[in-house]
C-alpha cells in the first residue's frame, strides 16, 4: 500500500493534464476561424417586410430613446413593443412616440396575465403581427427581429443580415448578431464614486465585451460546423415561415418557450426541425453593459438556470434524426455546462490544496511520493483554469481592440480569468433556485434606473432585465 499515494496522484494528474490538453485543442479549434473571419458583402433589406419587437417591464428610461435610434436605423421596419403591464411610464412614452407614425405598434398585456416570462411577451406580439400582415404575404419574406429595450442597432444593420450568406441564402432561416457593450470605453461608469470602484465598475464591463465579441463569436464559429448555432436575447432574427413551423401549441400561443432561456431554447427547437441558424459579425447591436456585481449575479444567475430547464430536452437532442453527430454531442456539451461547472467548482480548489501543500512539504525537505506528478497536477490546474481563459484578453485585442496595448490586455486576461470563475456564484445560486422551484423570472435593473430615481408609482420589484 506504500505506492498507493504515488499512484493516485499520478492519476489525478493525468487525467487533469487530457482535460487540459483536450480543453486548450477544443479552445484552439474555436480560435482559429474566429481570428481568420473577415467581413463578407452586405444584401439588400428591401427584399424582406422587417418587424421588430421590443419587449418591455418598466424601461421608461430608455425606451424613449431607443425607440427613436430604431426608427432611425430601420425606418422601414415596424416596431412591435410589448408593454408587459410595467407601472412605471413605459407606455405612455410609446404611445407618445406612436403619434403620426403608424409603423409603431404598441401590444399591451395585463395582470394577472402578463409578466410571465420573455416568451410570453415575445409571443404576445407575434400573434398581434401576424394578425395585421395581408392575407397574401409570403411568410418567408417575413422577417422579425427580437431587441432589448436598451438595443442600438449598427449603421446598415438590416443589409448585412440580408446578405447573400445570410438571409439572402434561402436555406438560411435565422441569423444573430455580435452583441458589443455600448459603456466599454467609458471611464467613470460611477461619477459619484472614487476610482476603486470606478475601477472594478470599468473592468465589470469590460469583460462583458471580451465575452460578447470575442468568447461568444469564437464558440459560435465552431457551432456553425456541428449545425447548433445558438440566437441571443438581443440582434436576433427568424423569419416568420421557421417560426411558424414552431407555433404547434395553441395553448402557448406562438413559438417561443418560456424557459428562463427563451432564445437558446429557440435555437434549439429550429436546429430540431432541421432549420439553419447563422451568426455574423458583420454588424452588431450595442447595449449597455452592467457595472454593478449584484446584477450582474442576478442576470446570470437567470441564464444558468435557463440552461438547467433546457436540459429537459437532451432526450429529444439524442433521438432526433435531423442534427448530426457532433451537433448532439455540441448541444449536450452546452447544456451540461451548468453541472459540469458545479463539479468543477467542487473538485478543483480541492485538487489546487492538495497540489500545493505537497509542493510546500517538498519545498521544505519532507517526503512526498510522486513530486515530479504533483508539478504536473499544478500545471494541469493553471492550463486548465487560468490559461484557458486568460487568453482572451489578448484575443479580444487582436480581433476587436487593436488600438489597446498588450499589457493592458494581458491583464485584462487575468481579469477575465477571475469573472469566469466567478460564474460559479450564479451557478450555486441558481441550482438553490431550481431546487426550490422558483421559476420567475429574476429582473435586473438597468444602469440609468440605478443612476436615477424611479418614477412614484414604480414597484422595486419589477425591474427589468436582459
Amino acid at each position: 500500500m506504500g505506492g498507493s499515494p504515488s499512484v493516485v496522484v499520478t492519476s489525478t494528474t493525468t487525467l487533469f493534464l487530457v482535460l487540459a490538453v483536450v480543453s486548450l485543442g477544443y479552445l484552439v479549434a474555436l480560435v482559429v476561424p474566429f481570428l481568420r473571419s473577415r467581413a463578407r458583402p452586405a444584401g439588400d433589406a428591401s427584399r424582406f417586410d422587417w418587424h421588430i419587437i421590443v419587449p418591455c417591464l418598466n424601461e421608461a428610461a430608455v425606451i424613449g430613446e431607443t425607440l427613436a435610434r430604431l426608427r432611425g436605423a430601420f425606418p422601414d421596419a415596424h416596431l412591435w413593443i410589448v408593454d408587459d403591464a410595467s407601472d412605471d411610464d413605459t407606455a405612455a412614452i410609446v404611445t407618445l412616440h406612436r403619434e403620426g407614425d403608424p409603423r409603431i405598434h404598441l401590444v399591451s398585456r395585463e395582470l394577472p396575465r402578463a409578466r410571465t416570462g420573455k416568451g410570453d411577451a415575445l409571443n404576445a406580439a407575434y400573434r398581434a403581427l401576424v394578425s395585421a400582415l395581408p392575407e397574401n404575404f409570403t411568410p418567408d419574406g417575413v422577417v422579425i427581429g427580437v431587441f432589448d429595450a436598451d438595443g442600438i442597432p449598427a449603421p446598415g444593420c438590416l443589409d448585412v443580415v440580408a446578405s447573400p450568406h445570410l438571409l439572402g441564402d434561402p436555406s438560411v432561416d435565422a441569423v444573430q448578431i455580435e452583441v458589443r457593450m455600448r459603456n466599454r470605453d467609458e471611464p467613470r461608469p460611477l461619477p459619484g464614486s472614487g476610482p476603486v470602484r470606478n475601477l472594478i465598475a470599468r473592468t465589470l464591463v469590460r469583460m462583458q465585451d471580451i465575452e460578447f465579441r470575442a468568447a461568444v463569436p469564437a464558440l459560435q464559429a465552431g457551432r456553425s460546423f456541428t449545425g447548433t448555432v445558438s440566437l441571443g436575447g438581443n440582434g436576433q432574427f427568424v423569419r416568420l415561415g421557421a417560426l411558424r413551423a414552431l407555433d404547434d401549441d395553441p395553448e402557448r400561443g406562438g413559438p417561443w418557450r418560456n424557459s428562463l432561456l427563451d432564445d437558446y431554447e429557440l435555437a434549439l427547437h429550429l436546429a430540431l426541425a432541421g432549420r439553419t441558424v447563422a451568426f455574423t459579425r458583420d454588424t452588431w447591436v450595442e447595449q449597455e453593459g452592467l457595472w454593478s456585481a449584484g446584477r450582474l449575479l442576478v442576470q446570470r444567475t437567470r441564464w444558468s438556470q435557463g440552461t438547467m430547464q433546457c436540459t429537459r430536452h437532451l432526450r429529444t437532442v439524442w433521438r432526433s434524426r435531423r442534427l448530426s453527430v457532433p451537433g448532439r454531442l455540441e448541444i449536450s456539451y452546452s447544456l451540461l455546462q451548468p453541472w459540469l461547472q458545479l463539479l468543477v467548482s467542487m473538485v478543483c480548489p480541492v485538487l489546487l490544496v492538495v497540489a500545493v501543500s505537497h509542493l510546500i512539504d517538498q519545498m521544505d525537505g519532507a517526503p512526498a511520493a510522486g513530486g515530479t506528478a504533483r508539478w504536473g497536477l499544478l500545471l494541469g490546474y493553471l492550463l486548465l483554469a487560468v490559461v484557458q481563459f486568460g487568453m482572451w484578453g489578448p484575443l479580444y485585442r487582436a480581433k476587436c481592440e487593436p488600438g489597446q496595448g498588450f499589457w493592458h490586455s494581458v491583464g485584462w486576461g487575468f481579469a477575465y480569468t477571475a469573472y469566469v470563475w466567478c460564474y460559479s456564484l450564479a451557478t450555486w445560486r441558481a441550482l438553490g433556485r431550481h431546487l426550490r422551484g422558483h421559476q420567475a423570472w429574476a429582473k435586473t435593473r438597468r444602469n440609468a434606473e440605478i443612476a436615477a430615481p424611479r418614477t412614484a408609482h414604480a414597484h422595486p420589484d419589477h425591474a427589468r432585465a436582459r
